[in-house]
């Protein structure tokens, strides 16, 4: 099988990315990144050092001395992606490529290390999400002494704040900055604090630069990311810079610099922040603000430290705060000891919400999470599947009917790049995260343009383009019906 080829089977929310350029350099490495918008920043990061070192990148991995998967360890079906693309690489190995070193990063190579190393023997190093420095020597080790290398150590301090990404499957428009590392929410289902440890933030003044050389490089947009990213804290000069000052002080670098952010959590998403959306123009009126449940008791059972009630109560002052915000959410369906009844409190969420946009998934249980020692996995599959149809069925309702009321309105939006269907046409995100499909014309990647929906999906909405604009000059403006 080919091995490109082959990624096709993973064409849906986990497939992998890949590194948008090549490199010179005396050995090919070859990234495939699965997971998370912080594992693509994590990829960008892996690049930097590796290419530092002397290491070219490939897009072709028949043409790799290297194979690195960056991986995630989030839900099991991620996680049997990657075993599959494991085995597909040991085989390329064994019968063409014996020199081939075969690596596993992030969040699965510090929770899987011993049955990928011992028991399965399927790689050659295993590199958690803060050794990502040591990578050039751990390659060096693998390949002198022919034994496998290993770093998966836990830092408190590490945030790669010195290092200036390699752009990762980059359309030179649109740009991940992270902020921060770790989690400490420390919810019933999640892995991520065992996986990628404590919360650290970054300097603040080193989020600042990456961001004005984006800018200054042409980038149009930045996504500052964080597991949490109300949890933002840093101390500068005595004084704690939180998240809503950090995004305002990152607002204040372009008039015409787009500023999106993932993920906020509920808990901490305050008015503070909620008045920066509505003070600065190109502050985007959309947040990921996952809720996971419509049920009280099922949020207690999940840790997430909030009621349905308040939940609601949140969307609400957003709504006044930020007129036409969009909102976008995570839901788990079949969750331990999930009843009907509490399923069906998040279907009534779903209506009374009426999110954009939500990810939807089964319950999966992760060893060594709360839920995993506390609770039994005691919803049959058959009547996870069922539910979270039901789930899928109705946000993607909600979604069409959302996108209908769209239609004949005018939005001011960044073109991203060529649409998927067609070169003869362009696609682009609206301030509120809705992705434009409309004609070419003359309109290139970096330009805003005003678009008014003649049309729409439940995903995606068609329109007309009337001409370039700024954001500056659409700040006031829109969106507009005509």
């Amino acid at each position: 099988m080919n091995l490109i080829q082959d990624l096709e089977i993973l064409d849906d929310l986990d497939a992998p990315k890949l590194t948008a350029e090549e490199a010179e350099g005396a050995r090919k490495v070859y990234i495939e990144t699965y997971g998370c918008q912080m594992n693509v920043s994590d990829s960008e990061i892996v690049a930097a050092i590796l290419r530092a070192h002397g290491y070219g990148l490939t897009r072709d991995p028949e043409q790799a001395d290297v194979v690195l998967l960056n991986t995630c360890a989030i839900r099991e079906n991620a996680e049997q992606k990657v075993r599959h693309r494991l085995d597909i690489f040991r085989a390329h190995k064994r019968k063409q490529r014996p020199g081939l070193r075969i690596g596993v990063l992030g969040c699965m190579a510090e929770r899987l290390r011993h049955k990928l190393l011992e028991e399965e023997q399927l790689v050659d190093l295993v590199v958690g999400p803060d050794a990502y420095r040591d990578l050039p020597r751990l390659l060096e080790e693998a390949e002198t002494t022919g034994q496998a290398a290993v770093n998966v150590q836990l830092s408190r301090e590490e945030t790669y704040a010195d290092i200036a990404p390699v752009r990762y499957d980059s359309n030179g428009v649109t740009a991940y900055v992270s902020i921060m590392r770790g989690c400490d929410n420390m919810c019933a289902f999640c892995v991520v604090p065992f996986t990628r440890g404590r919360e650290r933030s970054r300097p603040v003044q080193s989020i600042l630069d990456e961001c004005a050389r984006l800018v200054e490089e042409g980038y149009r947009e930045v996504t500052v990311l964080g597991q949490n990213v109300n949890s933002y804290r840093y101390t500068e000069n005595g004084t704690v810079v939180t998240f809503p000052e950090l995004l305002y002080r990152v607002s204040l670098i372009s008039p015409e610099l787009r500023v999106r952010y993932s993920t906020s959590h509920p808990k901490d998403c305050s008015d503070e922040l909620l008045h920066v959306h509505r003070e600065r123009h190109n502050v985007c009126n959309y947040i990921h603000l996952p809720v996971q449940h419509g049920n009280t008791d099922v949020l207690r059972r999940m840790r997430r430290t909030y009621t349905r009630e308040q939940y609601l109560a949140l969307v609400e002052r957003a709504r006044r705060i930020v007129p036409g915000i969009s909102l976008s959410t995570d839901i788990i369906a079949g969750f331990c000891g999930e009843t009907e009844e509490e399923h069906r409190d998040t279907l009534s969420l779903l209506e009374e919400v009426r999110f954009d946009h939500a990810y939807m998934f089964m319950y999966s249980e992760r060893p060594g999470t709360y839920a995993a020692r506390k609770y039994k996995d005691d919803v049959p599959l058959e009547v996870k599947k069922r539910r979270l149809q039901e789930i899928i069925e109705l946000q993607t309702r909600i979604s069409l009917e959302n996108n209908r009321k769209e239609i004949g309105r005018v939005h001011t939006v960044l073109v991203e790049g060529p649409s998927k269907r067609s070169p003869e046409q362009l696609c682009g995100r609206t301030d509120t995260n809705k992705m434009v499909v409309f004609d070419r014309q003359d309109f290139r990647p970096g330009d805003y343009v005003r678009v008014r929906i003649t049309d729409c999906t439940s995903a995606t909405l068609f329109g007309e383009p009337l001409g370039r604009t700024t954001l500056a000059e659409s700040a006031h403006t829109e969106p507009v019906l005509v």
